[in-house]
């Protein structure tokens, strides 16, 4: 009997290892997959209903966001109804996104409705989008295919998150101010369900942690979150990109493994 309990004492000691690998492992299929899904689902939105749809994601300190020129707040101004809600999202800094138009169907031209499409959703536990996706725009990081891939000399470069401030944020009940609003990262498609800039759009992963300030009972709190990477740098040294094709609106995953 003692020797069998220590056989099987020293068969998991050996299995352990794989076996979290293959747990953390799934976390990025499931991110991934995730959020191939979610791209493809903006897509459809965008061209069944015929207007440019949104794909927005949760900012960091959206709650100080202002206007230089005046110095006006701009989430400070909401009414409590919509302050309400924003307390919701503090815990999904930088790791939620959500879909938004402006138009609907049949209206007339110029007439803005926005309409939010979906609830907040956030990426599994244990991943994440890269913090410096959530740079300015200006800002840009390249990447090459990894070898044997079908365009392994393709290089690619990976900007930062266009910016919006005419998408009313945290609802649409918050159109009932002014705009402009708070500034929300986005990828946007138009009626075609190609990506509205005209360029590749570009989605970085990676495995980590978004880390919230909370209150006796655990709930997140106003304030700047932290991104820890684990392995540090891996959104980089052994990326997972989401790329969006240009001409199609397409996602299709870019995938490299540890250097």
């Amino acid at each position: 009997m003692l020797v069998v309990i220590a056989i099987i004492g020293i068969l998991a000691a050996v299995s352990l290892p794989t076996i979290s690998g293959w747990g953390k492992g799934n976390v990025m299929l499931a991110s991934t997959r995730q959020m191939l899904d979610d791209v493809q689902r903006a897509r459809q939105y965008a061209i069944s209903q015929r207007t440019t749809v949104y794909m927005v994601f949760c900012p960091s300190n959206f709650w100080s966001d202002s206007l230089r020129v005046v110095g006006l707040n701009r989430y400070t101004v909401l009414p409590a109804t919509e302050t309400v809600k924003g307390e919701k999202l503090y815990g999904k800094q930088l790791n939620s996104y959500n879909f938004v138009t402006l138009r609907s169907v049949g209206e007339q031209p110029g007439k803005v409705s926005p309409r939010y499409l979906s609830s907040w959703k956030t990426l599994p536990e244990g991943a994440t989008i890269a913090e410096w996706k959530f740079g300015p725009r200006n800002t840009s990081r390249d990447f090459t295919n990894p070898p044997g891939s079908l365009l392994s000399s393709d290089v690619f470069t990976v900007r930062g998150f266009a910016r919006t401030n005419t998408i009313p944020f945290p609802s649409s009940d918050a159109a009932l101010t002014t705009a402009p609003y708070v500034t929300l990262p986005y990828i946007a498609f138009n009626h075609l369900g190609q990506p509205e800039s005209g360029e590749d759009e570009f989605i970085p992963l990676a495995k980590g942690t978004v880390g919230y300030s909370r209150d006796a009972n655990r709930v997140a709190t106003q304030d700047a979150p932290t991104i820890t990477e684990s392995p540090p740098n891996n959104s980089i040294n052994a990326f997972t990109i989401v790329r969006i094709d240009k001409l199609t609106g397409r996602a299709r995953l870019e995938k490299q493994e540890f250097k």
